[in-house]
């Protein structure tokens, strides 16, 4: 009797799982009438969708025909409900490969899931629970059979200098390993003191890109499309993040008060921010017009707007005003930022607006606002020529 070994992998685009087994007419004619499976020239193997109802019915139709080997099928299954997050909803052939080729070991893996929960109860954001396990899952999959918990502090400073080095990872890259790494020997293994000054590299002093309020005309003026003309108006008129404009609901527009109720934005914290009288008009326009249900930008088949499609949207923008200036829909942030504290806007009024937590993180625009540095004559202008 021959044995069928079961080897997940990532297939054009799709979670498979590969049926490796010696030819067999038999066999093979039983395959042909598995429904979903297919045969892969390039693997030369046949394959099926990675699913319970598939494999149950492979199993069913081989039986008694074949031995099922499910250990490396299994192992998968085990690292994929750890590894990767709920809310994915379709892996990367990338992330496939590593859970492949890259398994944690079985102490390694309950470490994972015991981070993630931690991260859970504490009631950390999903963004902030995916970028922490997966820097702490690439310092795990390094380490093979080794168990993370054995790691001392000076282990862990070679690995950050092994990514700065080796790797060319930047200083935020490094942060964020710090930040992931801290929280797991901290408030997981309770290591504090040891672990509470890990370094951390200097990062860059970098000037947020500012567009001029004649670029702001130009760029909005350049979007036909109602629905996205409304989207980057929203954004620049209430400094909103992109997760915060696709994820406005219908109900968060308060017109009798004239402000915006922006829900849940980073750190969890809501705001009240101003709306613009330009902007309403704009909104019971476009609100006629697509009549959204529950969010205000609605994609396609409901929920809220693709984030990346926003992006899109801006960069296509950009290119029609013949704006060279690089940056996202998160310029819009700072620009509406540097525009108020221009036209004389309180500094603390700004850091309310746009939600920060730090006074001194705001402080950032006094550097390129020119309110004060416009008043400033360069030396070569007062030459006699």
């Amino acid at each position: 009797m021959h044995t069928i070994i079961l080897r997940p992998f990532y297939h054009r685009g799709d979670e498979r799982i590969g049926i490796h087994v010696v030819f067999d007419s038999t066999l093979t004619g039983i395959f042909k009438k598995i429904p979903g499976i297919r045969w892969s020239q390039t693997i030369r193997c046949w394959h099926i969708p990675c699913t319970r109802e598939a494999t149950d019915i492979l199993m069913s139709r081989v039986k008694g025909y074949a031995l099922m080997d499910i250990r490396f099928l299994k192992t998968y299954l085990q690292q994929k409900k750890v590894v990767i997050p709920i809310e994915t909803a379709k892996l990367q052939v990338s992330q496939v490969r590593l859970m492949v080729e890259h398994p944690l070991s079985v102490q390694n893996l309950a470490a994972l899931a015991a981070y993630r929960n931690l991260l859970v109860l504490k009631g950390y954001s999903p963004k902030t629970i995916r970028n922490y396990c997966n820097e702490l899952h690439q310092l795990m999959r390094l380490l093979g059979k080794r168990p993370i918990y054995e790691l001392e502090k000076k282990h862990v400073c070679s690995y950050l200098l092994w990514l700065l080095n080796e790797r060319g990872a930047s200083e935020t890259k490094v942060h964020s390993t710090v930040n992931a790494v801290k929280f797991y020997f901290e408030k997981v293994l309770l290591k504090h003191k040891e672990f509470y000054d890990l370094p951390r590299p200097k990062k860059p002093w970098k000037l947020p890109p500012v567009l001029a309020e004649t670029e702001v005309t130009k760029l909005i003026k350049n979007i036909a499309n109602l629905k996205h003309r409304t989207m980057i108006m929203a954004g620049y008129s209430a400094g909103m993040r992109v997760s915060e404009i696709v994820h406005l609901k219908i109900g968060n527009i308060d017109s009798e008060r004239m402000m915006i109720h922006i829900q849940g934005a980073k750190g969890k914290k809501d705001r009240m921010v101003p709306l613009s009288k330009i902007l309403l008009e704009t909104l019971r326009e476009y609100y006629k017009a697509w009549r959204p249900k529950e969010f205000l930008f609605e994609g396609q088949y409901g929920g809220p707007y693709s984030v990346r499609s926003v992006q899109e949207i801006l960069q296509q923008a950009k290119i029609k005003g013949n704006i060279v200036k690089k940056g996202s829909v998160h310029m819009l942030r700072h620009s509406y930022a540097t525009h108020l504290l221009e036209g004389g806007t309180d500094i603390r009024i700004i850091q309310e607006l746009l939600g920060h937590n730090s006074l001194q993180t705001t402080m950032r625009y006094t550097h390129v606002s020119k309110k004060e540095l416009g008043k400033i004559v360069s030396p070569l202008d007062k030459l006699s020529w």
